[in-house]
């Protein structure tokens, strides 16, 4: 139990941490596998530090279908709402990241009917402009992140899922029984505190019985 308890205080203070330290942002990568004729959700995450000033932002995504090709872009998106698809993926990309902001760090797309031809190299640019107080220029960054995609005819289940899933459910019963556990041991020590507050007020009852009859005793009768 003891052993238990350190690593889920360990994985909370990680969490902690790992909020604090960049809240409302986390970078997270893509899933690579693709399912024919299902939708795909390539994951682009860029997140612009605290310190940095406020930018605008213009995301481009790009697509190389083999190594030897070169890349077109198939899609792009800048605020207020200006996206572009390209090619056979017009009507077909649906933009899924940050809305609202000119300060885009969140450029993730759903690809719709995915086929085999959309397995390549994907690559997603974030175009950042960064402003002084005032409108004055400071610098332009471009951060590009690199997805392979592969397509398959139907979902394979991976091992890393199946072995996360068995572990999901061995700690929700581990929680439960240990949750079990610490509710039986407070409702022993509540029961137990219980039986020795009445036997202590009984024994302080028979003292005083025991006293008063004492006194009783002692008590002389004048004629």
């Amino acid at each position: 139990m003891d052993v238990l308890k350190k690593a889920l205080l360990y994985a909370a203070f990680c969490l902690f941490w790992a909020d604090c330290s960049n809240p409302g942002c986390v970078e997270v990568e893509s899933d690579t596998e693709a399912v024919k004729d299902h939708t795909m959700k390539l994951r682009c995450i860029s997140c612009k530090r605290r310190g940095e000033t406020e930018a605008t932002t213009v995301n481009e995504w790009v697509f190389r279908p083999r190594k030897n090709e070169s890349f077109h872009k198939i899609y792009e998106y800048a605020f207020p709402d200006v996206n572009i698809a390209y090619g056979n993926f017009e009507n077909r990309i649906q933009w899924f990241g940050s809305k609202k902001t000119e300060d885009i760090q969140e450029a993730t797309i759903i690809l719709h009917n995915v086929s085999f031809s959309d397995a390549g190299t994907y690559r997603c640019f974030f175009n950042r402009t960064f402003y002084y107080r005032g409108g004055k220029f400071i610098l332009f960054t471009q951060v590009n992140k690199t997805i392979e995609l592969t397509v398959a005819a139907k979902e394979n289940r991976k091992l890393a899922s199946i072995i996360g899933e068995i572990m999901m459910y061995f700690l929700n019963v581990v929680l439960t029984l240990w949750l079990f556990a610490e509710m039986l041991y407070c409702y022993k020590k509540i029961a137990a505190a219980g039986e020795e507050a009445i036997q202590e007020n009984a024994s302080d009852y028979l003292a005083i019985t025991s006293e008063s009859k004492e006194n009783c005793t002692g008590v002389q009768v004048e004629d």
